[in-house]
């Protein structure tokens, strides 16, 4: 690409109370082998300094714009005003969370596959997530998909790690700019629902390489996921809402049956675990909501189930349930 057709991507950082890891992840952007973009850094009334870095950065490069909001608002809720504050002539959307940070190729790399291949609305890459790499689930050499294709896949439970973290994910920018609230604010992993939501007309893309690095801590959205399995609601949010766009009548009542097995054992298990009040009231609420209400006698049967399955092979199931523990 010369440098005179290179589109502009509007990256973008919203932030409450992310100092410990700001500067290391503005300076991933400035250290960027492509140059044509504008960085827009939205804080959320942090009260930790991160507010003051960012400043800080923004005098420094004016590339960088500061937006600071006057009152706290949730997650998704300060993702959707980052997205409306992109540029009206970026080609391409970028986020990287405050306490992420991008490899030097990212944007470059992601940008061409986008260049090359304009059907394309959403670019993931593989992700360091901590000491691991995740999002490998595309096979090589596989690139560019068809939207409708890869979201089947998702939702028939192929087991391919594709939708992930917002920060490994570049959107084309006329659909972030098609709606004023890209991101659904009562939606816990928005970014899967918003590949799914775009994908239906649209392509996916996928760079082989390392492009994104995701930290794991605690307190973080990614460690409350871990914690209280919110990908087992998030699924059958998934087939509820999407099965009709991506499946057969007959497809969507078989996965949802089968997830829901999946879900109950999940539950029964952590019976044994003690969980508290918090983490029964998240999963009744989840699906309750999602018109599938908690079922004590399931959640029974499975329990039994289990003690049964430990009686009759006792070293196979104490191995599997230290390793959940």
């Amino acid at each position: 690409m010369s440098a005179g057709v290179e589109p502009l991507v509007s990256v973008l950082t919203p932030v409450y109370n992310g100092a410990d890891y700001l500067e290391e992840c503005i300076q991933s952007v400035l250290a960027q082998t492509y140059t044509n973009w504008q960085y827009v850094i939205v804080n959320n009334c942090s009260t930790d300094g991160s507010l003051e870095i960012a400043h800080r950065y923004a005098r420094e490069e004016a590339r960088i714009r500061v937006v600071s909001n006057e009152k706290f608002v949730r997650v998704n809720e300060n993702f959707n005003i980052a997205f409306r504050a992109i540029s009206s002539d970026s080609g391409y959307t970028k986020v990287v969370a405050a306490d992420d940070w991008l490899f030097p190729e990212c944007l470059e790399k992601m940008v061409a596959l986008g260049v090359r291949h304009p059907s394309v609305a959403v670019v993931q890459a593989y992700r360091l997530q901590g000491v691991e790499v995740a999002g490998d689930g595309l096979p090589y050499p596989s690139t560019v998909v068809p939207g409708r294709e890869i979201c089947r896949l998702w939702l028939s439970g192929s087991g391919l790690s594709i939708f992930g973290h917002p920060s490994s994910v570049m959107y084309r920018s006329d659909i972030v700019r098609s709606t004023g609230a890209f991101f659904n604010e009562s939606n816990l992993h928005a970014d899967t629902e918003a590949c799914l939501k775009y994908l239906a007309r649209n392509d996916y893309g996928f760079v082989h390489q390392v492009l994104v690095f995701l930290r794991l801590r605690s307190g973080s959205l990614t460690s409350f996921s871990q914690q209280f399995e919110t990908y087992l609601p998030r699924r059958l949010y998934d087939l509820t809402e999407y099965g009709p766009v991506y499946l057969t009548q007959d497809e969507q009542s078989r996965y949802i049956a089968e997830h829901l097995q999946r879900y109950y054992r999940y539950l029964a298990r952590e019976v044994f675990r003690r969980r508290g009040a918090d983490f029964w009231a998240f999963h009744r609420k989840k699906l309750a909501a999602l018109g599938y209400p908690l079922s004590r006698m399931r959640v029974s049967a499975q329990a039994l189930a289990f003690l049964l399955d430990l009686a009759l092979n006792p070293k196979t199931t104490v191995t599997k349930l230290l390793r959940r523990l």
